[in-house]
């Protein structure tokens, strides 16, 4: 299990800030639309200018047609980030379309398909992709797998039955960890460190519990110490 940590801020200054006081840590930055939007290019320079060890989720979600996404994937593998995601709704060809797109990179970025927001509650869910959760998540998984992608990010209540469905090699990034029981806030489906661990959650995303922490050092801290214990 690999801390990923929520770069969610209202400024590139503050975000910056934030990596600086976790440089010495073994931790991912999850860069989100706001930051790269905003910030763009330079602040993944930025970022690896304060750690070059850090690794990078750049967490864009794209959804197009498929010769649109692997354009963008081609450009998102040039930046030299370590990891980005996709919506697994564009289907199989845009995710075949992609990893083709993907193979003659030495070191390409490992991509994973969002299957469904961390967000979403069931009868949300089902008003737009008409099963429930488990049934789409695991669904989309198992094409994301095929397809070769190298993971999904899903809830931590997805995780275990993802891998069974695919192999426990196929990555689990779940975002709506709040790791010691905190305020949920806007996320329907959160889980703590302990339960993530249970499912077998391979990146567990933290922001909130971390950079709206008094003390976000001693919280990483905290929380990889309890990453080690298992």
């Amino acid at each position: 299990m690999e801390l990923c940590v929520a770069l969610d801020l209202p400024s590139a200054e503050e975000n910056l800030a934030l990596a600086e006081s976790l440089k010495s840590y073994n931790v991912w930055m999850k860069v989100g639309f706001r930051a790269y939007i905003r910030d763009g290019k330079p602040f993944i320079e930025a970022l690896k200018a304060i750690n070059p060890d850090f690794k990078i989720f750049l967490d864009l979600k794209l959804y197009d047609i498929p010769n649109t996404m692997a354009d963008a994937a081609e450009e998102i593998a040039k930046i030299g980030v370590d990891m980005f995601n996709i919506h697994a709704s564009a289907g199989a060809v845009a995710m075949r379309t992609v990893m083709e797109r993907l193979a003659p990179y030495e070191n390409r970025p490992l991509v994973l398909a969002v299957t469904a927001l961390t967000s979403f509650d069931e009868a949300n869910f089902q008003s737009i992709y008409e099963k429930s959760i488990d049934e789409k998540a695991e669904q989309f998984a198992k094409m994301s797998y095929e397809n070769g992608l190298d993971g999904v990010v899903c809830s931590t209540f997805e995780s275990r039955a993802i891998k069974n469905a695919t192999s426990e090699t196929f990555l689990t990034l779940c975002p709506g960890i709040r790791p010691f029981g905190e305020d949920a806030g806007d996320q329907q489906r959160v889980a703590t460190l302990d339960l993530a661990n249970k499912e077998g959650v391979d990146y567990p995303v933290v922001g909130r519990p971390i950079y709206k922490d008094s003390d976000p050092q001693s919280k990483v801290e905290e929380i990889l110490k309890v990453i080690t214990t298992f």
